[in-house]
């Protein structure tokens, strides 16, 4: 049997267990026909994959079923969420036909984008009820630094790359923040979303759990049936294969899970068998630890100090939590192989650490070029002497700072929109949050978990570039952060706060 088809046998075993684990939990959540409905556009988007053996073979499947499921979506966010993580990060450019080298390239998250998200983009905005772009903080410095970027592009490249990448802009940014942003407008419809992302990113987190255990990438023969632009491969940390799935980066696994693990800190409220709690919390735990990857663990210690701080005996839980840390280390040194999971942590471990100096290298080279073109970045910026002393041995400068990367293109101009889009979208959640006066409120919990949960992304996105899922994660949370502060203020604007 090809390997493919064994990979398959096995993402359709450990997917079902996942979704049979959780049916009842999410019955109890979101209306059983839609869990039935998205589950089943997720084994049919997968088998599609597996078994057309060409990418244009499956768009064309994958085209049909969005269709199909679209017209019947009450919730596209959640739609879109689940099955945003069913095939790899991957792309293939769409050919030219003689015209133009390809039109652009195109994936599984851009299908999506444009049999989800666009129809529902035009639905929006032809919408009474719609709050028009641009009517909000958030909306305004994003618009700023889209226009930007975009500009930029024609410094660097032809008319024709400049239409293609700002059309990449349009999709990849703008629509998911757009659609999230403007679609949430009340506590049911996020329970919704998130239960579909929590839920995808579970599947993916039994994957990666089993990558590492048997080690052996799942999703990797895929890639060369389907003729997509490679991403990932075999990587290996103190002799452990770094799990994968769909991310294509074992550091954008990490991410990934630490962004789950944070919205099911609210979902896990409406659950109501503790073990099925706990399980999952497990089962996310589990997926974080397989890609072996530090930033990430260090966004999910973020992500719980932030969260236990928003909440009530703030100061004791934070000291239960720091003492429960400083026994762990201990403890896990003596047990067999604890020798080795403590070299695996951040500031801790001794294992690679030729990654940290790497980073500390980057960000004092990158200050140097940045200098040299301080407000809008430089085309050329790898060139530079400094960018080439960072040349790895696989021939590549990996620039493992989204801040730092930013910079370099765009400048500090495009870095402060950059930041300042997350900064405006942080005060918005906070501000909301601290307008809701019962504490133990669904809503307050809400904002709770948003706050946490986008802090960790930006101090992840500190340790590693944009790349594959992280980008697409930021925007969508974002645009979560936006409705959830527009649903709060419309909500003590209609109570005459």
């Amino acid at each position: 049997m090809p390997e493919h088809l064994r990979a398959l046998f096995i993402i359709l075993v450990l997917s079902t267990a996942v979704f049979a684990f959780a049916h009842r939990p999410a019955c109890a959540i979101t209306a059983a026909r839609d869990y039935t409905r998205r589950r089943n556009l997720w084994f049919s988007i997968t088998l599609a994959a597996f078994l057309a053996h060409s990418f244009w073979v499956y768009t064309l499947i994958a085209t049909l079923l969005l269709i199909y499921a679209n017209r019947r979506e009450t919730n596209p966010p959640a739609l879109y969420f689940f099955i945003l993580f069913a095939l790899p990060a991957a792309t293939i450019p769409i050919p030219g036909m003689g015209l133009i080298n390809y039109f652009f390239d195109l994936s599984h998250a851009r299908i999506l984008a444009l049999f989800i998200l666009l129809p529902v983009f035009f639905a929006l905005i032809r919408r009474t009820g719609t709050l028009s772009f641009g009517r909000t903080g958030p909306d305004k410095v994003l618009a700023a630094y889209l226009l930007l970027t975009a500009l930029l592009y024609l410094r660097e490249t032809s008319v024709t790359d400049t239409l293609r990448q700002t059309f990449y802009l349009f999709i990849d940014v703008f629509l998911p923040y757009f659609i999230i942003s403007r679609s949430l407008k009340n506590l049911q419809a996020f329970r919704d979303a998130l239960l579909s992302l929590v839920l995808a990113i579970m599947v993916v987190a039994l994957f990666a759990a089993f990558e590492a255990a048997k080690q052996w990438l799942l999703y990797q023969p895929l890639l060369g049936v389907l003729g997509l632009g490679g991403v990932g491969g075999y990587l290996m940390r103190d002799g452990i294969l770094r799990a994968l799935v769909t991310t294509g980066q074992p550091i954008a696994l990490g991410y990934l899970m630490v962004t789950g693990m944070g919205f099911y800190l609210f979902l896990q409220r409406s659950i109501r068998q503790k073990l099925v709690r706990r399980l999952g919390m497990a089962l996310l735990a589990a997926g974080l630890i397989a890609p072996l990857s530090r930033g990430p663990w260090v966004g999910a210690a973020v992500l719980f100090v932030v969260f236990i701080a928003t909440g009530r005996d703030a100061i004791r839980r934070l000291m239960i939590l720091a003492l429960a840390a400083m026994f762990a280390l201990p403890l896990v040194a003596i047990l067999p192989g604890g020798e080795k999971v403590i070299n695996l942590l951040p500031f801790i471990g001794s294992t690679e650490k030729g990654n940290i100096t790497y980073r500390e290298d980057l960000i004092t080279n990158a200050i140097i070029v940045i200098k040299r073109n301080p407000w809008f970045g430089s085309v050329n910026y790898l060139n530079t002497p400094e960018m080439e002393a960072m040349r790895q041995g696989q021939g590549i400068i990996d620039i493992v700072n989204s801040y730092i990367g930013i910079a370099l293109e765009t400048g500090l101009v495009g870095l402060t929109l950059f930041v300042g889009f997350f900064i405006l979208t942080l005060q918005g959640i906070y501000r909301a949050m601290r307008s809701i006066p019962d504490r133990n409120s669904e809503e307050r919990l809400l904002g709770r978990t948003l706050l946490a949960t986008l802090l960790a992304i930006l101090i992840m996105i500190f340790t590693v570039s944009s790349i594959t899922i992280i980008p697409m994660m930021y925007w969508s949370v974002a645009g979560l952060g936006v409705a959830y502060a527009q649903m709060v203020r419309k909500r003590v604007l209609s109570s005459g706060g």
